[in-house]
């Protein structure tokens, strides 16, 4: 008869955590409800609620789920090795679903881009390009130096990485900004919807990632990493960055 000690130790039990549903909710109110109020209602005091609520809730629910992975003890070791696949895969299928409504829309009009379309230039997303290939670029140096033990190069790495992916960001939102004083929203057209979509849909993953380099990076700096976390936040960075290339030849050259 198994011992009272071995009935405990083998004893199934549930782990909670408020963080996911933080994160969620944080990004629903800062990309969908924040987007909308300002691009489709135009509505400034909607619009800081919305980005004023979101932004410290999302900032919240990561910094309390990589808090989380740097403390505890996993219920499942190793489980990230097939959890992280399986994340990259649903939002592969989420990002082909954007796709093919846009390649449905283009296949389909006569002429493309529609009447209301201003000219949008190629430079900047040439800008945008680099700077997210570099962004990849500096993050797998930062993996090799903590590799190596290299904490104040890891550091300075992982810092660049920050300030590339925040300066792509902004290039997002600067553009957002001049095309809407053109008149050119997500209402305006097909184009238009697909447009603000997709490129809001990626600078959201590009948002969640800085977060996630952040939370890593305030640890670090006082001498606590974990290897698991950091890789997982550098191949999810190279997945956007990858993701990036789809977005930039189908909306920007095609």
């Amino acid at each position: 008869m198994p011992s009272s000690e071995s009935v405990t130790e083998h004893e199934h039990h549930w782990e909670f955590s408020w963080a996911p549903l933080m994160t969620v909710a944080g990004i629903f109110f800062l990309i969908p409800l924040t987007f909308s109020a300002y691009f489709v209602y135009e509505n400034m005091l909607l619009t800081v609620v919305f980005a004023g609520i979101g932004t410290p809730v999302l900032i919240a629910g990561v910094s309390k789920w990589v808090s989380e992975g740097l403390s505890d003890k996993p219920l499942l070791v190793g489980a990230s090795a097939v959890g992280l696949p399986i994340f990259i895969v649903s939002e592969i299928f989420i990002f082909l679903s954007l796709f093919a409504s846009y390649w449905i829309m283009r296949l389909q009009a006569d002429t493309w881009p529609p009447e209301g379309t201003p000219e949008i230039g190629y430079g900047l997303p040439m800008v945008m390009t680099a700077l997210l290939v570099s962004s990849s670029v500096t993050i797998h140096i930062a993996e090799h130096k903590h590799e190596e033990g290299d904490s104040a190069g890891f550091h300075r790495w992982l810092i660049l990485t920050l300030i590339l992916g925040t300066v792509f960001l902004g290039c997002t939102l600067w553009e957002y900004n001049h095309l809407v004083h053109m008149d050119f929203v997500p209402g305006t057209n097909a184009f238009s919807s697909a447009f603000f979509s997709i490129t809001g849909f990626h600078a959201s993953h590009v948002l969640v990632g800085l977060l996630a380099f952040v939370a890593v990076l305030i640890p670090a700096l006082r001498g606590k990493t974990n290897n698991t976390f950091i890789k997982c936040t550098s191949i999810y960075w190279h997945f956007v960055d990858v993701v990036w290339f789809f977005v930039v030849s189908q909306i920007y050259f095609w």
